[in-house]
């Protein structure tokens, strides 16, 4: 029998975490869900408002906070560039305060700690798949940098206080995940071909549409989050954690075109700076360490999402997609 928790999540109102906090609080959990809102929504986690075992606070991880939990799941940053761009400053602190803080606080109750970290520490890569060994190809001095290097500096830290202090922590390399409750003016690329298909507006495809992700859909994420939490204390990390089937965005653009029935043509437009031409993990370790795979074929999870997005329309919810 599992021993209910007290477990915190940063973040808790975004698209990811109001998925973990549904998936603890589903496992018996007590679960303080801390959101800034900036990107996060309260109507994510509404459902949950009515469970006792379930508390919001907003905060802003960049300021410390005081609380006794035995876990925390460090979600906390916006992880789309249109947001991430748009205070670059706030967010590096957001990446390297908000690990310093979260890390301390897990010193001094002697949490274990997990960090959602990103496939963007690798950058424009120069292998193919990304193992976790390799150490990345970043621009420092970036559009993107603010969220690239902000997310490599927390996994030092990471790694510097379980060296120095013998924390518990855990470091997960996330890859592309989408799913139901992405906002639909992310910039992201799934919720920006939904958004303009569902318009029946021009997709918008990057460059010659042949560069390539890895979509992995938000429940397997998660449950590789919580196993990666369950792990021994000698499971550190970093583990990548997505879906290694490939897809072009010319692929991606057509499956949403059919599944959508849109009448939207394809638009082919510059690539942004520093935009990785090709993204893929290696999930060996997750294999090995946490008997982990995605088990969510793309087309099944577009169609959950593109429904979820087709609720947006109806309630006039659905905004006009951003740039990439």
């Amino acid at each position: 029998m599992q021993v209910a928790k007290r477990i915190l999540v940063t973040g808790g109102a975004g698209f990811l975490g109001s998925f973990l906090c549904e998936r603890l609080l589903g496992e018996g959990h007590e679960v303080i869900c801390v959101d800034n809102f900036f990107t996060g929504s309260r109507r994510n986690v509404s459902h949950l408002l009515d469970n006792r075992s379930f508390e919001i606070i907003r905060h802003d991880v960049t300021f410390p906070l005081y609380v006794e939990v035995d876990e925390i799941y460090n979600l906390a940053c916006p992880a789309s560039p249109v947001h991430y761009q748009f205070d670059p400053v706030q967010t590096t602190k957001t990446s390297v305060h908000g690990a310093i803080n979260m890390l301390g606080l897990a010193k001094r109750v002697y949490a274990k700690i997990l960090q959602a970290s990103t496939s963007e520490v690798y950058g424009d890569p120069e292998i193919h798949p990304q193992t976790e060994d390799y150490w990345g190809r970043v621009n420092p001095v970036g559009p993107r940098s603010c969220y690239d290097e902000g997310k490599r500096c927390a996994e030092t830290l990471f790694f510097d206080y379980w060296r120095q202090h013998r924390l518990r922590i855990k470091v997960a390399r996330i890859f592309n995940t989408y799913g139901p409750r992405m906002r639909p003016d992310d910039g992201r690329v799934i919720s920006n071909f939904i958004v303009q298909a569902l318009q029946n507006e021009p997709i918008t495809v990057y460059g010659t549409g042949q560069q390539t992700r890895s979509f992995c859909y938000v429940d397997d994420l998660i449950e590789g989050l919580v196993r990666m939490m369950q792990t021994a204390d000698d499971v550190t990390g970093p583990i990548n954690l997505g879906n290694p089937v490939e897809f072009t965005m010319l692929e991606l653009a057509n499956l949403v075109i059919e599944l959508t029935g849109s009448r939207s043509t394809i638009e082919f437009m510059p690539l942004p700076i520093d935009d990785p031409k090709q993204r893929q993990p290696d999930i060996g370790t997750a294999l090995h360490e946490l008997n982990w795979r995605p088990e969510t074929a793309l087309r099944d999870g577009l169609a959950k999402t593109i429904a979820y997005f087709e609720g947006l329309a109806s309630s006039g919810h659905l905004r006009p997609a951003a740039a990439e």
